[in-house]
């Protein structure tokens, strides 16, 4: 078969996670609950941030909208993959495809962005506390939120773009539940060659750079923990920052983990089980991390749902 671009013809096959009739039931229950606790999760801390009004601050504010990015980043896969399951179908159009693939890399991306800002409050809150209402201004907050998704649309139009110029050959499957970046541009029947420069370029700016960021800020924070005296006080500034740590490690561990072993291993399907690890799994847990060891989420939690202390 000759190559072929035709939206209304083309469509792809997301062969999921995996092809057992018999587990499908248990996948479907399974991947619902996780969509299900992960909209309750994020949307609490939500509405906890803007009805609490000791919420209001830089860390909440990034806070807030991290859980708004969560939940579109799982709605941009889970839905359809219940969808397919429930329907016994794994047919996504080609158009569907490549509007799945542009709002993951979007919303994966302002993940990676706000995880970034959030680790330089942190820096600023421990390391130069005297000056933290002054470097960390309102203005500076929407600003900085303004400009991660103001790049981030550029970064995944540019991708969506650069894939809508190459040519499929007739039906494709994918070993993936959603339309991954890689997966899609490397069924191409065209060169993929320009694509394959930038999607490295913007591995490198997208997730190094900002992992670099991140740790040098907990560089400049243990240094300045560190440097307290007293034990009570490393305590209390470290625990302010271990809840962020933690959903770090877990993201960029699970993410990084998923394409450095994807590049040595054969299994695809295999790839994709590892995937949720990061695109479903850690925004189910990020509410939870955020909360259990904070007073002031649990308090405004407390107050939403009418309990009493």
């Amino acid at each position: 078969m000759g190559p072929e671009n035709d939206s209304q013809i083309l469509h792809f096959l997301l062969l999921g996670i995996s092809k057992n009739p018999k587990l499908q039931p248990f996948l479907f229950v399974l991947f619902l609950a996780m969509y299900l606790v992960t909209m309750l999760g994020n949307l609490l801390i939500i509405l906890a941030t803007i009805l609490g009004p000791h919420l209001h601050t830089p860390m909440y504010f990034f806070l807030s909208n991290l859980s708004f990015v969560d939940v579109c980043f799982t709605s941009t896969t889970v839905p359809k993959m219940l969808v397919n399951i429930h329907t016994q179908s794994n047919v996504i159009t080609y158009r569907n495809c490549i509007a799945q693939m542009h709002f993951f890399i979007l919303f994966s991306g302002l993940e990676i962005f706000l995880l970034t800002l959030m680790a330089y409050d942190r820096y600023v809150a421990i390391c130069h506390p005297l000056h933290y209402t002054v470097i960390m201004s309102p203005r500076l907050c929407v600003l900085m939120v303004l400009a991660s998704w103001i790049m981030n649309i550029l970064h995944s139009t540019t991708q969506s773009l650069m894939t809508l110029r190459l040519s499929f050959c007739t039906d494709l499957e994918i070993p993936h539940f959603f339309c991954e970046l890689n997966q899609v541009v490397h069924h191409a029947c065209s060169d993929t060659l320009p694509n394959d420069v930038v999607i490295y370029l913007a591995a490198v700016l997208w997730a190094c750079c900002p992992l670099m960021g991140i740790l040098y800020s907990y560089c400049k924070i243990v240094s300045s923990i560190h440097a307290i005296s007293s034990l009570q006080g490393k305590y209390k500034a470290f625990s302010t920052c271990a809840s962020h740590l933690s959903v770090v490690s877990l993201f960029y561990c699970t993410g990084l983990g998923v394409y450095l072993s994807s590049a040595s291993t054969e299994n695809s399907q295999s790839t994709a089980r590892a995937s949720v690890m990061y695109s479903v799994v850690t925004p189910m847990l990020n509410p939870f991390i955020y909360s259990l060891r904070n007073k002031d989420i649990k308090r405004a939690l407390r107050n939403i749902l009418g309990w009493k202390e």
